[in-house]
C-alpha cells in the first residue's frame, strides 16, 4: 500500500472545516486592513532563497527542497514566502504603484527538517507583507492585524514577544561582541552553535536546544548596542502598541531565523504546541529588496503564521470548532419521496442552506446518521406524507417535531 511521503499528510474532514474557516477570517482580517492576495510559484530559482534568506541559515543549509532541472538550472521548492514576494515585487515593478503595497498569501511551504508536533514537510503558511515604509507605525499595524487574525480565530492565551535586532550601522558591533564572548561559551554548547558561533553568530540566539538557554540567557543584549536610530523606532513601536493597550515582552535575545530580518522582530508563542510553541514570526526587512538586486530601497516588514500550528492550537481550545452544522437532513422514504426530496434540497441549496439528502430509506438509520452529522433538523418525507401536502420536520436538539409546508420550510429553517 502507497502512503503519503514521511512528513506530509491528509488534510481530511471535518478537520478541513476548520482550515477553511481559518482561512476565511484571515481574508476578512486582511480585507479590512486593505491587503491584496498575491500568488506566487511553488517553484522558484534556488538563488533566490540563499541570496534572500542567507547561505548560513539553516533552511538554506539543511531543509530545502532543491533539485537540478533538465536544463541544468537549480530548482527549490519555495521554503517561505517573503522572498518570493519581494521577487515579485521588484519584478513586477510595484514599487511604481502609488503607496505602501499590502500584500498577503496562502499556501503551501516546504522544508526538510525533523517532523514533530505541528511540524511538517509540507506546511502551510499564512502571511503578510507590507512594503514601501519604514515608519514604525506600519510595524505596530501590521501587528495589530496579526493578533486580530488570532483573537477571530478563536485563539486565547497567546504572548506577543518583540525585539530588535538593528540594523547596517549597529549590528556588526553587536555581532562582533557576540563572537568575542561565544569563544568563551560555544564549546560547552550544541554542535548547531558550534558551527554558528562562527559562521553566524545571531544564528546561535535562535537555538531552540534547552540545555543551550541559560547560556544564552547570559549573552550579550542587543539593546546594549542600538544606534540612535534604531532605538528610536523600537521605542516608537513599543509606544504605538501600548497605545492599542496591546501586550507584549521584550527579549532582548530573541532573533528570527533569516537574515533579512532588521530592527523590529517579533514572535507569538502559545502553551498548546510544547516546547516548539510559536504559532507564527515576523519582522522588518528593509534590505531585501536591494540584496536581490533591485536599484529602488524598498523598506517592509510582515509575518508568516504556521497555519498547521494554529488549526491544532484551535482545535485543542475548540474541541467542537471541527464540527460544523448541517442545517437540515432530509429522509425520504419511498422512490416517489425521493425525488420529492431531490427537488426540495435543490431549492435550499440554492438559498444557501447546507443539506444533505438521505438514500437508506429507513427512519431510524436516517435520523441516527442526521445525529452523527450534527443536523440541525431532519425533514422525514414518506407516502403519507406526500398525499397531506405537509413533512414532519423534527429538531434534532429538542426533538420537537412540527409539520411543515415546501413553502413554509426556508422560512422554519431561517427562523431557527
Amino acid at each position: 500500500m502507497i502512503k503519503a511521503v514521511k512528513g506530509t499528510r491528509d488534510i481530511l474532514p471535518p478537520s478541513s472545516g476548520v482550515w477553511n474557516r481559518v482561512e476565511a477570517v484571515a481574508r476578512e482580517v486582511f480585507r479590512t486592513y486593505n491587503y491584496q492576495e498575491i500568488r506566487t510559484p511553488i517553484l522558484e530559482d534556488t538563488a533566490l532563497f540563499t541570496r534572500g534568506v542567507g547561505e548560513d541559515t539553516d533552511i538554506v543549509g539543511k531543509e530545502m527542497y532543491t533539485f537540478e532541472d533538465r536544463d541544468g538550472s537549480s530548482l527549490t521548492l519555495r521554503p517561505e514566502a517573503t522572498a518570493s514576494v519581494m521577487r515579485a515585487y521588484i519584478e513586477h515593478r510595484l514599487d511604481q504603484k502609488p503607496g505602501l503595497q499590502k500584500l498577503y498569501y496562502i499556501g503551501p511551504m516546504f522544508r526538510r527538517e525533523r517532523p514533530q508536533k505541528g511540524r511538517y514537510r509540507q506546511f502551510f503558511q499564512i502571511g503578510a507583507e507590507a512594503i514601501g515604509s519604514d515608519s514604525p507605525a506600519v510595524d505596530a499595524e501590521v501587528i495589530e492585524m496579526v493578533l486580530e487574525v488570532l483573537k477571530r480565530a478563536g485563539l486565547t492565551g497567546f504572548k506577543l514577544l518583540l525585539n530588535s535586532v538593528g540594523d547596517a550601522n549597529c549590528r556588526p558591533a553587536y555581532v562582533a561582541a557576540l563572537k568575542e564572548r561565544l569563544q568563551e561559551v560555544a564549546p560547552g554548547m550544541c554542535a548547531d552553535c558550534r558551527r554558528r558561533a562562527e559562521t553566524n553568530p545571531l544564528r546561535v540566539l535562535d537555538c531552540k536546544v534547552p540545555q543551550d538557554q541559560p547560556i544564552i540567557d547570559a549573552l550579550p543584549s542587543i539593546h546594549d548596542h542600538l544606534c540612535d536610530p534604531c532605538k528610536q523606532h523600537f521605542e516608537a513601536v513599543t509606544a504605538y502598541l501600548r497605545d492599542r493597550n496591546i501586550d507584549f515582552e521584550i527579549r532582548p535575545r530573541m532573533v528570527r531565523g533569516l537574515d533579512y530580518y532588521m530592527r523590529t522582530t517579533f514572535e507569538i508563542v502559545h502553551g498548546a504546541l510544547g516546547a516548539q510553541n510559536s504559532v507564527l514570526g515576523g519582522g522588518r526587512y528593509d534590505g531585501l529588496a536591494e540584496s536581490l538586486g533591485s536599484r529602488v530601497h524598498s523598506p517592509g516588514i510582515g509575518f508568516s503564521i504556521g497555519e498547521d500550528r494554529l488549526v491544532m492550537s484551535v482545535e485543542q481550545e475548540h474541541p467542537d470548532a471541527h464540527h460544523p452544522a448541517l442545517d437540515l437532513y432530509i429522509a425520504p422514504m419511498g422512490a416517489e419521496a425521493e425525488r420529492v426530496a431531490a427537488s426540495i434540497a435543490y431549492d435550499l441549496r440554492s438559498s444557501g442552506a447546507s443539506v444533505e439528502l438521505g438514500l437508506d430509506g429507513k427512519l431510524k438509520r436516517s435520523l441516527e446518521l442526521a445525529n452523527k452529522l450534527a443536523a440541525r433538523f431532519c425533514l422525514i418525507l414518506g407516502d403519507d406524507e406526500l398525499a397531506a401536502g405537509q413533512f414532519q420536520l423534527k429538531n434534532m436538539t429538542s426533538g420537537e417535531q412540527e409539520m411543515v409546508t415546501r413553502e413554509s420550510l426556508p422560512a422554519r429553517l431561517n427562523s431557527r
